[in-house]
């Protein structure tokens, strides 16, 4: 196989991610456009900003998306890296143009406050999620975050929380107090609903058990679920008593049964639990069941 069959499947994927980050901005303009705007109802970040420009101005809001997200596409660029960039661009500038093109399109729902903040913060939220799971970013405030994160003692999601904090007094003056509150519930939405699309519904989670009985454990895991597991020898801080703490990744969905297989094997076991934003390499994959 020459270099330039081998450099194939990597080319294909980019070229798909490429694609589904286009798809996620033109789901979110969607949403914008159809549910949200319509009702006096915005999103946080550059797009809030945008939407609340657009309203004050009468400037299109697909320019305000592209023209305010260039400074955040720069700082994406110096502190991410190219690959981000690029796929950013491609993700803002399918926002941007969709709102342009979907701005005549007919709301399709109306006058129901509820309905309206759940539907548009899970369209927005699922275009925004295919996005970021494909390597892309629809809005410049998180990549201003993660920047400020480094120089400031705050983590990122503080960070970003408190931005937008500021993105909703601004939203209120065009929207009022209600239109910011109906933002701020259709940002939360949004938010879940982007986790869930970027780490799935099914995840994964490790499990760290501290037992007396680790042989058994391990084989009554192996044996129940099909799923193998390590373990390394640990030491008690205060009695220095020596114990194996078993470490194993298993679907979401098997947690229920794992937890029960360590209640029946050893019910004083010390069990520590992570979610896993995902697996790669080894082989994590689910043996038969005897």
């Amino acid at each position: 196989m020459n270099v330039s069959e081998k450099h194939k499947p990597f080319k294909l994927r980019k070229i798909l991610q490429g694609l589904m980050v286009i798809i996620g901005g033109i789901v979110a303009a969607y949403g914008l456009e159809t549910v949200l705007i319509p009702n006096n109802v915005s999103d946080g970040g550059v797009t809030g900003l945008s939407i609340v420009g657009s309203k004050l101005f009468d400037i299109p809001l697909g320019v305000l998306i592209a023209g305010i997200n260039i400074p955040f596409i720069w700082l994406g660029y110096k502190q991410i890296g190219k690959t981000f960039t690029i796929l950013s661009i491609l993700g803002i500038a399918s926002l941007a143009l969709g709102t342009v093109f979907m701005h005549h399109i007919p709301a399709i729902i109306e006058g129901d406050t509820l309905l309206v903040t759940v539907v548009g913060g899970i369209i927005l939220g699922f275009g925004m999620g295919l996005a970021l799971r494909n390597g892309g970013a629809l809005d410049g405030i998180d990549m201003l975050a993660v920047l400020l994160s480094r120089k400031l003692p705050f983590g990122t999601s503080d960070l970003i929380l408190f931005l937008n904090i500021f993105v909703f007094i601004f939203v209120s003056t065009v929207f009022g107090l209600q239109g910011a509150i109906l933002s701020a519930i259709a940002y939360f939405i949004a938010s879940k609903v982007i986790h869930i699309v970027e780490v799935g519904l099914s995840g994964s989670k490790t499990f760290q058990i501290i037992t007396t009985k680790p042989e058994i454990m391990i084989e009554t895991i192996r044996d129940r679920l099909g799923r193998s597991a390590t373990y390394k020898e640990a030491y008690g801080g205060f009695s220095n008593e020596k114990f194996k703490e078993i470490t194993c990744v298993i679907n979401r969905l098997e947690e229920t049964k794992l937890k029960e297989i360590i209640n029946e094997i050893d019910g004083s076991a010390f069990v520590t639990v992570y979610d896993v934003a995902e697996v790669k390499g080894g082989n994590f994959r689910k043996h038969n069941i005897h």
